[in-house]
């Protein structure tokens, strides 16, 4: 008999962990006393006590002793350049101490070098119980491009290692028809569009979801287009190709549209408040002639003020933002934009009140990937919480739940659920008993994909056989 999330829960699990704390992340906030997990053929079979979850082991069942340790839904950070990553782990743009410089040149030159930066990127990645992640600009726009780690030639990659089932993590790709960091056009963008081809083997491994456009650069360069006037006297534009500000917003609108029509999901680069409003205009145009929600969505947003937010909740478009960016470009942001400019900027509580689909995201190698320095620097970012339970809740969230959302994927992973992936981290300690300070400090022992062991950091406390 098998329940209406298609599941048999009397058939043996494949592995059970026990002992433990689970966190499944459901909106009804799961079994509060879940001390186990049952896993079989890629999927959760059943969550609860010890007792219940034992229930369905035999044999031929592995089971592990969690002995104390939390069980979370696998990481999924839903901006991050991996096979960028890959070349240049462990340097990052930022390094340790904050300033942004040049990153270490470390070209991909061929196929096999960039199959060698995927596959090390994926290894690090489960290594921080990270089991998605979406690569964020793919395309022919850099095909020539200095790195080689942006070009058609890496979705190839892609490709290829998720046919042979080699890839660590599941991976959502957007379509890039410009440059990275860059200018595109009206003409090319098209022809991209209509020129690349999204089929893959199995899209819940692999998935071409849609298009990114780089609209704006960033504050600290004075690259954001925004309203607020430069300290210097400068002012940006956006990089979308045009004759005046007019007529890049309208090629910009026309880009959006096109995606929207096609069916693509779309993230824009958009980090001042006039870029973010030139992409939510053309979001709310795009729903009012096909009315159907892609998960449109804005990367970075650093300027975006308190009504956008609101309009953004209201249009269901989603908001990823890193907040560590937000504490090592305060100073710069301020000598860009003025004094007391930064506090204003990377509003996360704002965007959490309002309700707007908020994820959090590493864009790594700007940063480490290390997703609990993200939370840690969202909570010091926001100031002292009232509730620092449901603070390290709502942030967890935009680390699993949200990410999922962003996937189009909410249905079948995010949370630990009956049915749902069977995509996990387990934690050396419950996240719910140390302050987002403390996060990152509290170490990845095991990460499972699939229902499959991809990473262990030790030992098992203690594994063994069901009889």
């Amino acid at each position: 008999m098998r329940t209406a999330d298609g599941v048999t829960p009397s058939a043996p699990a494949d592995l059970i962990l026990r002992g433990g704390v689970v966190h499944t992340m459901t909106p009804d906030g799961g079994d509060p006393g879940a001390t186990a997990i049952a896993l079989r053929d890629g999927t959760v079979v059943r969550v609860g006590d010890d007792r219940e979850v034992l229930a369905l082991a035999d044999a031929s069942t592995e089971v592990v002793e969690l002995a104390g340790r939390a069980v979370l839904p696998g990481i999924n950070d839903a901006h991050l350049h991996a096979t960028w990553l890959g070349a240049l782990w462990p340097h990052t743009l930022f390094g340790e101490l904050g300033g942004a410089g040049p990153a270490p040149l470390r070209p991909l030159t061929d196929d096999a070098q960039r199959r060698h930066a995927i596959l090390r990127a994926g290894e690090l990645l489960t290594s921080l119980g990270i089991t998605s992640y979406t690569e964020p600009g793919l395309g022919p726009g850099e095909d020539r491009g200095e790195t080689g780690a942006f070009g058609t030639s890496v979705a190839a990659q892609y490709r290829a290692l998720a046919a042979e089932g080699l890839l660590r993590s599941r991976v959502t790709v957007l379509w890039l028809y410009g440059e990275l960091d860059g200018p595109s056009e009206l003409g090319g963008f098209l022809t991209g569009m209509a020129a690349t081809d999204g089929a893959t083997s199995d899209p819940r491994w692999l998935r071409f979801a849609g298009v990114k456009i780089f609209a704006d650069g960033i504050p600290p360069m004075r690259s954001a287009y925004t309203h607020h006037c430069y300290a210097d006297g400068g002012r940006s534009a956006l990089l979308v190709a045009g004759d005046d500000d007019a007529d890049r917003e309208a090629n910009l609108t026309r880009m959006i549209l096109a995606a929207h029509r096609a069916d693509r999901q779309v993230g824009v680069h958009a980090t001042g408040d006039r870029s973010v409003q030139v992409a939510l205009d053309a979001f709310e145009a795009a729903r009012a002639e096909h009315d159907v929600d892609l998960g449109h969505y804005i990367i970075h947003g650093d300027l975006v003020t308190a009504s956008q937010l609101r309009r953004m909740a209201a249009l269901g478009v989603g908001l990823d933002m890193q907040p560590e960016i937000a504490l090592l470009t305060r100073d710069m942001v301020d000598d860009a934009l003025g004094a007391g400019s930064a506090a204003a900027a990377w509003p996360l509580g704002a965007a959490l009140d309002a309700e707007v689909p908020l994820c959090l995201t590493s864009d790594a190698p700007v940063l480490s990937p290390d997703w609990r320095r993200q939370i840690a620097a969202a909570d010091t970012w926001m100031g002292p919480a009232s509730d620092p339970r449901r603070r390290m809740a709502r942030l967890l969230r935009c680390y699993t739940v949200e990410p999922a959302r962003q996937d189009h994927a909410a249905s079948w992973k995010g949370m630990l659920a009956p049915g749902m992936a069977a995509d996990l981290c387990v934690l050396e300690a419950d996240p719910f008993g140390v302050t987002p300070a403390e996060l990152p400090d509290v170490g990845v022992e095991l990460t499972v994909v699939d229902g499959k062991v991809v990473y262990e950091h030790r030992a098992r406390v203690e594994a063994s056989k069901a009889v």
